[in-house]
């Protein structure tokens, strides 16, 4: 008799169908409410993505999943609330969950203690801190949950699954914290999302993602250089193919509306194979190879507000003096995306628009010395520190980035500017929010935010958090500023400052839309309960035009 493996994880939801993903042991026919779809086979495992439609708006719809007519979700013995598919509401209030990089490991000492207090310490967990409450008070139940990257990390497996692949017949190149296959990127997924509390929650919110370096590789696409020395590794290309594989399969399909999905060539190959690893693998082989090229970004209509998902690391030029984030057609693509009318905007990027002024200016400066600015010797130099401290968010990317604010700006500044327009992004690990000014000009009728919510369960080394520390403090602001304008980086049409105080806890934001008004909360675990994971609120702010700052909120970083 088939059961289920992974799942089931409830992925695109609007207001009129919804989708249910989940991974099966065995071919067999799956049905959700009514709804049936055979599975289809990747690498000898199977998987099935279910679209429900005819769902009455507004009420919560209890599912069970069954496989060949027999029952295998909910388990008979669970505890859990029933998994309901609820349909995004048209207007009205809206909470939106969001941020990223959650590393695997047991939920237990030592792994629960604070970086400083043990070397495998990674802090408790975060999102299973907020599924064990979701599953306890219904009102704290978002209405979508929004995963900004590092789902799951493939260059750092757990103790467990070290142990499985050393017990796996492998290639003989693969190093032993690498996987080296799409089967081995399953067990990784299965790992991430197989406790307990997530299933829960991810059975019953509906879950966007988008993914970054550590689902392929640490510092993947960083820069020219480093991609020719990776490449020149014979386990390298199967390890980013067999990556995208994954993230094809267990993220990017559930993104994406039915009627889109259907008119994918891919998809329906995919479908309608007997094993589609091949057809997949030379698919994503290419995507592998190409620079400048991805389309893993999408946009969402969430009631009267809009989402626009950037994929910040696979569309990457990184020829030098001409890096871009992403290729002039998918910034087209997104452009036009953004600009369509909302009453909230919502860009998402893995990776920050803003830092804190310090390490953005920094960042800015490190990829002009490496173009070339200061010339050879501090070339290299610059590709040194850019790889030593991972230097490769939006400020790395001038071109994009100057693109991206003039985008911002334009909008804020428009007939039709929406009341806010917040970017959210993770990657950092640690929480701030950053408050945009447009010195010149009239006041726009846009309030422009940059909220960061980092990792749900991925502590900073203590060593990183002092340099992270440093670089969110008004002497390093200072001289980066200096340095950059020596190295020519231009000015932006705007500035940005921090309102609130960054914060290196575990975390999870929310941001709640609620008609002309818009709010960001961050909530960090509490130390010590590991046992019954708390959470506590870091900081809560008011995004709408009545609620921007005066003065300089940067003296609270000083503190």
């Amino acid at each position: 008799m088939p059961a289920i493996v992974l799942g089931p994880l409830l992925r695109y939801v609007d207001s009129e169908v919804a989708t249910v993903w989940v991974q099966v042991d065995a071919p067999c026919e799956v049905e959700i409410l009514g709804v049936r779809e055979r599975s289809w086979c990747v690498d000898g495992l199977h998987f099935a993505l279910i679209a429900i439609e005819g769902l009455q708006p507004g009420v919560d719809h209890p599912y069970e999943v069954l496989l060949d007519g027999v029952r295998a979700w909910p388990e008979p013995d669970s505890t859990w609330p029933a998994s309901t598919i609820k349909l995004l509401p048209t207007d009205g209030a809206l909470d939106l969950a969001f941020g990223s990089c959650r590393i695997s490991r047991p939920h237990e000492p030592p792994y629960v203690l604070r970086s400083h207090e043990h070397p495998h310490g990674q802090g408790i967990d975060a999102l299973r801190a907020y599924a064990i409450r979701a599953a306890k008070v219904e009102r704290a139940r978002p209405d979508m949950l929004l995963m900004l990257g590092d789902q799951i990390y493939a260059d750092e497996p757990s103790p467990a699954l070290k142990a499985t692949l050393a017990g796996r017949d492998r290639p003989a190149d693969a190093p032993g914290d690498e996987l080296a296959n799409f089967q081995e990127y399953a067990l990784a997924y299965e790992e991430a999302w197989s406790e307990p509390a997530i299933r829960w929650l991810l059975s019953t919110v509906p879950t966007a993602m988008i993914f970054d370096d550590h689902e392929i590789h640490a510092e993947w696409r960083i820069s020219r250089a480093w991609m020719d020395e990776m490449t020149d590794k014979p386990w390298f290309d199967r390890h980013i193919c067999a990556g995208l594989m994954g993230y094809w399969v267990f993220q990017h399909i559930g993104n994406l509306p039915p009627a889109e999905l259907a008119q994918s060539d891919l998809y329906r190959a995919v479908r309608d194979a007997d094993d589609a690893g091949k057809i997949l693998a030379r698919e994503m082989d290419d995507a592998g190879h190409q620079l400048g090229h991805s389309r893993w970004s999408y946009a969402r209509e969430l009631g009267d507000a809009r989402l626009v998902v950037i994929d910040s690391r696979a569309g990457r030029k990184l020829e030098k003096g001409n890096r871009t984030l992403v290729d002039d057609d998918e910034w087209d693509w997104i452009a036009e995306q953004a600009r369509k009318p909302a009453r909230h905007l919502l860009l998402a990027s893995s990776v920050p628009f803003l830092l804190a002024p310090g390490l953005h200016d920094t960042e800015a400066w490190d990829e002009a010395i490496t173009d070339g600015a200061w010339g050879p010797v501090a070339a290299r130099v610059g590709e040194f520190l850019r790889r030593k401290a991972v230097m490769d968010h939006w400020a790395s990317f001038q071109k994009t980035h100057a693109r991206m604010a003039d985008v911002i700006s334009a909008i804020a500044h428009g007939d039709d500017a929406p009341e806010s327009i917040v970017m959210l992004s993770g990657d950092v690990h640690h929480c701030y929010l950053a408050e945009v000014d447009f010195p010149a000009g009239p006041t726009p009728p846009s309030a422009v935010w940059q909220a960061v919510c980092s990792g749900f369960r991925k502590e900073l080394a203590p060593h990183e958090k002092v340099v992270i520390k440093f670089g969110h403090s008004k002497i390093a602001a200072r001289l980066a500023r200096r340095a950059a304008r020596a190295a020519g980086v231009a000015e932006l049409p705007f500035s940005w400052r921090l309102v609130e105080r960054p914060d290196y806890a575990n975390q999870i934001g929310t941001v709640t839309l609620a008609d002309a008004q818009s709010s960001v909360r961050v909530e960090r675990v509490v130390d010590g309960h590991w046992h019954d994971p708390q959470l506590q609120t870091a900081f809560e702010r008011h995004l709408t035009r009545q609620e921007v700052t005066h003065g300089d909120p940067q003296d609270l970083l000083e503190a």
